[in-house]
């Protein structure tokens, strides 16, 4: 028994493969490179590295099931990628030193370090000493100039009167042009009362008095009114973070103090450090990849703008940013973050997508469609890879067409294949 066993061993082997093989909707049709006649001679042998070993058959239902996919090898710009450490940082462009435009003293404070706040928004109230000062010049500058119109309006009378006792003899020349030099002289003090009050109410509008609120300033209401008004409001200047914070209710601060630091971390800088054998490489404008330890699998797609013009002399390494959409916020600041670069090598090389290679055997392989159904494994010599392409050496040549996604299913019947092939 146990001898027609094994006799029997290899055909119940090959029927078990075939059962396997045909829940994958794959046939497995072993061609000896030599022919398929036992001892035949083959013309041109190939080398052991570019031998094949057989070659795969799968039905059009299996290759659409797989979503089996395609790619010709062809020639093309080999890349070298650099790599280079980094850093996240904020965009300096849109980073807003936020300081109080006059002496004061804090009587609230609305947001906290870390706080997300939208353009406009009050960060800050404070009682303005300089605003109430400014204040009490314009509520000055209304009254004189009321007072001027209303010295004007006498002295327009008087000269009207004066012009019509001239024309009846009854008062000199002299007298009329006296009179009306005094209203000249009104007209110009009504001019330079409104250069007072236009001084005046600018000066409001910088520290963020609106029309509506100039206007309601009434010097007639006396203090009460003007010391309502002299509170002042610091905003924020655009949509952001609060990222670094100094201030607390009841200090006395200044034009000279930073009491906010707001950050716009939609866009953030990543700055590499690249040694000077590399320099030569990139250029402002070229594209940059931002991959971090957070985010493993995930690419930050960015943008060279600046390479520093010179080294840091023990490192020596110089500064690149690369500016980077960062919409989700993923990138915090102060993230490490490691920044590849892509530059050409200029030279051809004959390239097809990393996802055609299978280790086979310790061998890289790869699967080339010989026809509609059929796939021949070939063993191949691998160079540079670079950005998701694989230079190839030897084993394929240029316009062939391998298989890229689905290359696996073919691996697993190529490695079952070769089991139920031994004796």
């Amino acid at each position: 028994m146990t001898d027609r066993f094994a006799k029997h061993r290899k055909f119940w082997i090959a029927a078990i493969f075939l059962v396997g093989v045909a829940a994958g909707a794959f046939v497995f049709e072993r061609i000896s490179h030599s022919g398929r006649t036992k001892g035949a001679a083959a013309k041109d042998p190939p080398t052991e590295e570019q031998k094949p070993v057989g070659r795969l058959r799968m039905d059009a239902a299996a290759q659409k099931n797989i979503g089996l996919r395609l790619e010709r090898a062809q020639l093309r710009s080999i890349e070298r990628t650099l790599q280079a450490t980094g850093v996240v940082t904020p965009n300096e462009s849109r980073l807003a030193h936020v300081r109080p435009l006059a002496q004061g003293r804090i009587e609230k404070v609305n947001v906290r370090l870390g706080d997300r706040v939208r353009a406009g928004q009050i960060l800050l109230v404070y009682d303005n000493v300089e605003l109430g000062e400014v204040i009490g010049q314009y509520s000055a500058a209304v009254a004189a100039l009321g007072k001027a119109k209303a010295e004007a309006e006498v002295t327009q009378r008087s000269l009207d009167r004066a012009t019509a006792l001239v024309d009846v003899g009854a008062l000199a020349r002299a007298e009329l042009e006296k009179r009306s030099a005094e209203y000249k002289n009104a007209l110009a003090s009504i001019q330079s009362q409104e250069a007072d009050l236009a001084k005046a109410e600018e000066k409001l509008h910088r520290f963020g008095l609106n029309e509506d609120a100039v206007k309601a300033i009434n010097p007639r209401e006396g203090a009460g009114s003007h010391r309502e008004a002299s509170h002042s409001r610091i905003t924020a200047p655009f949509d952001g973070i609060v990222i670094k914070y100094n201030a607390a209710e009841g200090e006395a601060f200044g034009p000279q103090d930073e009491v906010f630091t707001i950050a716009d971390l939609s866009t953030a800088w990543v700055l590499a450090d690249v040694y000077e054998k590399d320099i030569a490489l990139i250029r402002a404008g070229q594209e940059a990849k931002i991959v971090t330890d957070a985010y493993p699998g995930e690419t930050f797609l960015g943008k060279i703008t600046y390479v520093s013009d010179f080294l840091d002399p023990k490192s020596r390494t110089a500064k690149v940013r690369c500016e980077v959409p960062n919409h989700a916020g993923k990138l915090r600041l102060d993230m490490f973050a490691t920044v590849q670069l892509p530059t050409p090598m200029g030279r051809q090389a004959l390239l097809i997508p990393s996802g055609a290679i299978q280790q086979v055997n310790d061998r890289p392989v790869v699967f080339v469609r010989r026809s509609d159904i059929e796939f021949e494994p070939r063993n191949v010599e691998l160079g540079t890879q670079s950005d998701g392409w694989v230079e190839i050496r030897s084993g394929i040549k240029d316009g062939e067409t391998v298989v890229t996604y689905g290359s696996f299913f073919l691996k697993s019947a190529l490695l079952r294949s070769q089991i139920g092939g031994e004796e």
